[in-house]
């Protein structure tokens, strides 16, 4: 708890926030091949690969599961929007979204971060640590549920309760074994319909 006035430098923070917009807008005017997205990770642009062929399946029976409780007004989709996190200097790409629809109601092309009210990330050798490390940190503070589908273990985590510190709670289950999504989604979630077989999970 800070119980006294703390000094910030304008300056610096007025140069990262001209970096950060400098950096979204050459992810505007980059020419990425198809099935490729760009993201800004750890403050630099990241060219990756869309998830998998095979994982269209996963993502589409998670996607059907989680509409049914997804808030008022929220939209569930695999779409390749960029979500903004401006005072992180992070925009990401999520597998799959739920996010407020007024949030594509806006000019522009990258989404407001604080519009999300769940992302999944299913992961690939070229984007765990990303998905574990960096994105825990990040949606952490603002995003109510992230859930990291961990392909190569063959299990799902379940982050919730963000704080200006990170998730301050976690789960974690097997492929197979059903496990709750915490409000405000509230139901629990049938993960062997998630898996893929062991030795399609490799590096992509």
């Amino acid at each position: 708890m800070i119980d006294r006035p703390t000094a910030i430098d304008a300056d610096a923070h007025a140069a990262q926030t001209v970096a950060f917009e400098e950096l979204l807008r050459a992810v505007e005017e980059l020419n990425t091949p198809d099935g490729y997205k760009a993201e800004l990770i750890r403050g630099k642009i990241v060219v990756s690969p869309w998830s998998k062929l095979r994982y269209k399946m996963p993502m589409k029976r998670l996607r059907q599961q989680l509409e049914p409780h997804a808030p008022a007004g929220h939209d569930v989709d695999v779409a390749p929007f960029l979500f903004t996190f401006p005072s992180a200097a992070r925009g990401y790409g999520p597998d799959l979204h739920v996010a407020d629809e007024a949030a594509f109601e806006a000019e522009g092309r990258h989404a407001d971060g604080g519009a999300l009210s769940l992302v999944a990330e299913f992961t690939s050798l070229s984007t765990r640590d990303a998905d574990w490390e960096e994105k825990v940190a990040v949606y952490g503070q603002l995003v109510p549920v992230y859930l990291v589908l961990d392909m190569q273990a063959a299990e799902i985590t379940c982050f919730w309760d963000p704080s200006p510190h990170g998730y301050r709670s976690r789960t974690t289950a097997p492929f197979g074994r059903p496990l709750h999504i915490p409000a405000p989604f509230d139901f629990d979630l049938d993960t062997a319909e998630l898996a893929v077989t062991p030795d399609k999970a490799g590096p992509s």
